[in-house]
This record gives structure tokens, C-alpha cells and sequence, in this order.
């Protein structure tokens, strides 16, 4: 769920969609996502003082707490 809700936020936000991977990786209590997306896309993704970045965490937040885990992006170059 998370990894697709992930997945089309960024792909709309990049200028490289095909190029947006999301790895999940699943433990006891949380779920950790590593984000790749095209080198140019970094910046897309983070936006100005991480503020796209940190959006996009609240509504993965918000996601994974109405299910009962704790969910962490982390964003890969």
C-alpha cells in the first residue's frame, strides 16, 4: 500500500518516472522504503530546504499509522 502510494507521488512530481524504484523492506514494527530516482530528479524529490521531502514523509506517516505500523523514507542517490 505504502509502496505504491510512494511510488505515484513521485512519479508525478520527476521528469524521469520510469526511472522511480521503491525497495521495501519489512520489520516488526516499521517498514523502511528506499526511494531511487534519476540523478537530475534528486532535487525534485527534496525540493527547497526538504520541504517536498518532508510532505512526503507526513502523508507515508499518516499512512502507515492508520494500519497499525511506522513507516520510514529514505531516500537514495
Amino acid at each position: 500500500m505504502e509502496k505504491e502510494l510512494i511510488e505515484c507521488i513521485v512519479r508525478s512530481l520527476v521528469d524521469e518516472p520510469d526511472q522511480v524504484t521503491v525497495n521495501v523492506i519489512e520489520g516488526e514494527k516499521s517498514t523502511i522504503l528506499e526511494l531511487h530516482v534519476a540523478e537530475s530528479d534528486i532535487g525534485k524529490v527534496i525540493g527547497k530546504q526538504g520541504r517536498i521531502a518532508k510532505a512526503i514523509r507526513t502523508i507515508l506517516s499518516a499512512s502507515a499509522t492508520k494500519g497499525g505500523k511506522r513507516a520510514v523514507l529514505e531516500i537514495l542517490d
